[in-house]
Formats: C-alpha cells, sequence, structure tokens
C-alpha cells in the first residue's frame, strides 16, 4: 500500500492522438485553428453583449455567461494539448492533471445549467410574456447563473476527490490527451466499485435533470408556437429558440454518448474523438451558431465594424 502511494504522486503522460511526428504537426495546426477561433468567437460575443445597450436582455446575459464558460472551457485543455503536440515531454503532474480534471469537470457541468437555464427563460419570454419582464429579474437571473457555478464546482470536488483518492501504482501512461475520469480509472490499481457507481449515477442525475427541464421548456414552447396564428409570428419565435436548440443537441448528445451508453459500445479511439467534440468542437461552434443566426447579435457585429471603420477615418 505504501508503494501505491508513492506511485500515486509521479508525473502522468498524456499519449494524446498518435506518435507519428508528422501527424502531431497537422494535428498543432488543426487544433489551433480552433482554439483561435474559439477564443476570437467567444471572446467577441462578450465584447458585442458588453457594449451594444439593446444586447442587455436577461438572453444575452446567459449567452455572455456561456460564452465565457465556453472560452474557458476550451482553454483548460487546448494549451497543453498543443503543447504536447510539438514536445517530446508530454508529462503532466499528478497536481496539475488532478486541477486539470476540476476545472474540466467543473466547467463542463457548468455548461449543462447554463443550457438548462437559457431554455427556462426562453420558455418564459414565448409561453409567459406578459410576466418575464417581473419572473426574468437582474436579481433572479444572477441568482441562476451563480447556482450554476456553484452547484458545478461543487460537483466537480466531489467527483476528482473520488478519482484521486485512488492509488495509480501500475503505467502512469494516459492514452488520452487529457486527464479524463474514465482514462484514470483504467490506471487504478485500487478498487474502483465506489467510482464505476459515482461518476454514471452523478452524470446520469445532472444529465437527466437538465434534459427534463430542456424538454419540458421546449414541449411547452412548441405548443404556444403551434398556437400563434401568425406565419411571421411562429417564425419569429422558432428563430429566438433555433440557436439554443442546436447547441444543446450538439452538447447533450456528446455527454451522452460519451458517459452514458456502455463502454463496450464504442472504442478508445472513438472516445477521444467525442471528448475533442465537447472540449473543442462545441466551444467553436457555440459563438458562431449564435451569430449566424441570431439578428441582434449580427446588427450589434454590424455595428462595431461601421463604427472601427469610421474611427478609423
Amino acid at each position: 500500500m505504501a508503494d501505491g502511494n508513492d506511485t500515486s504522486l509521479r508525473d502522468f503522460v498524456l499519449l494524446g492522438f498518435t506518435s507519428s511526428p508528422h501527424m502531431q504537426i497537422v494535428l498543432f495546426v488543426v487544433f489551433l485553428v480552433i482554439y483561435m477561433t474559439t477564443l476570437l468567437g467567444n471572446l467577441g460575443i462578450i465584447l458585442v453583449i458588453k457594449t451594444d445597450p439593446r444586447l442587455h436582455t436577461p438572453m444575452y446575459y446567459f449567452l455572455g455567461n456561456l460564452a465565457f464558460v465556453d472560452l474557458c472551457y476550451s482553454s483548460v485543455t487546448a494549451p497543453k494539448m498543443l503543447f504536447n503536440f510539438l514536445s517530446k515531454n508530454k508529462s503532466i503532474s499528478y497536481l496539475g492533471c488532478a486541477t486539470q480534471m476540476y476545472f474540466f469537470n467543473a466547467l463542463g457541468c457548468t455548461e449543462c445549467l447554463l443550457l438548462a437555464v437559457m431554455a427556462y427563460d426562453r420558455f418564459v419570454s414565448i409561453c409567459k410574456p406578459l410576466y418575464y419582464a417581473v419572473t426574468m429579474t437582474k436579481t433572479f437571473c444572477s441568482q441562476m447563473v451563480a447556482s450554476s457555478y456553484i452547484g458545478a464546482f461543487l460537483y466537480s470536488i466531489l467527483q476528482t476527490g473520488s478519482t484521486f483518492r485512488l492509488s495509480f501504482c501500475a503505467s502512469h501512461e494516459i492514452s488520452h490527451f487529457l486527464c479524463d475520469i474514465p482514462a484514470l480509472l483504467k490506471l487504478s490499481c485500487s478498487n474502483t466499485y465506489i467510482n464505476d457507481v459515482v461518476l454514471p449515477t452523478f452524470v446520469a442525475m445532472v444529465t437527466l435533470t437538465t434534459v427534463l427541464i430542456i424538454s419540458l421548456s421546449y414541449a411547452y414552447i412548441l405548443t404556444t408556437i403551434l398556437r400563434i396564428r401568425s406565419t411571421e409570428g411562429r417564425q419569429k419565435a422558432f428563430s429566438t429558440c433555433a440557436s439554443h436548440f442546436i447547441c444543446v443537441t450538439l452538447f447533450y448528445g456528446t455527454v451522452i454518448f460519451k458517459y452514458m451508453l456502455p463502454g463496450s459500445i464504442y472504442s478508445l479511439e472513438q472516445d477521444r474523438i467525442i471528448s475533442v467534440i465537447y472540449a473543442q468542437v462545441i466551444p467553436m461552434l457555440n459563438p458562431l451558431i449564435y451569430s449566424l443566426r441570431n439578428k441582434d447579435v449580427k446588427a450589434a457585429l454590424k455595428k462595431i465594424r461601421l463604427r472601427n471603420i469610421f474611427v478609423r477615418s
């Protein structure tokens, strides 16, 4: 047991995607473009919302927080992954691995909760428009966002703590590009029964609760929209929900496939691909989806561009 505890404090090695030097350079370029697009897109959304008074509404307040979470979520894994593509030393310290896991899970859970909060906001806006200003007050919106952060970060303490209480006395080579819980459990020589029960149970609780909130919200929204007689009114209502619905489908689809389906269904290679989708691709796509489909955001971006042109001239 003493030997197991001593070896637990050694550095881990993130094996990543491939050992081929040529492929690592190609992947470095691809993920650098993805990460830079993520940074620019989410920072752009935050800037637009902050600078345009017309976007100082609950809907865009939640969108700004989602952009901030996506920005941080991608940054938890991308810098280390990019560094490892160009470096022979792919090690990550015990503390660094625990820190990465903690923030990765915390921010992922925060995104789940924020998407549910945004669905509730759309429900009140479309189904209870007369009560929207009274219900979605600044204080209430701040409380919902704060609760999302606090709940997610507390949840991550449980998940990360239950993982790093284990001893890792076998290989310390992680067949992944990040310190993911399932990948680390495979390296443990301790009894992982509690972890094998705790992980899917809590993921299921968070996922199913938020999915239920989103599903009920959209069920009421769809019923309300179908009762709108005006075609223009229906299209406007659908357009306000379309971007959020696309983001929800992308995020929850990958999370459910990753954590809630039996491990025998997909291989380790597929597991890494799925992780890339929700850790890097989705944070890049979210600002693009919202900016391309949202008239208010596009108008605000156009206004900023015009202002910059006049300033330069």
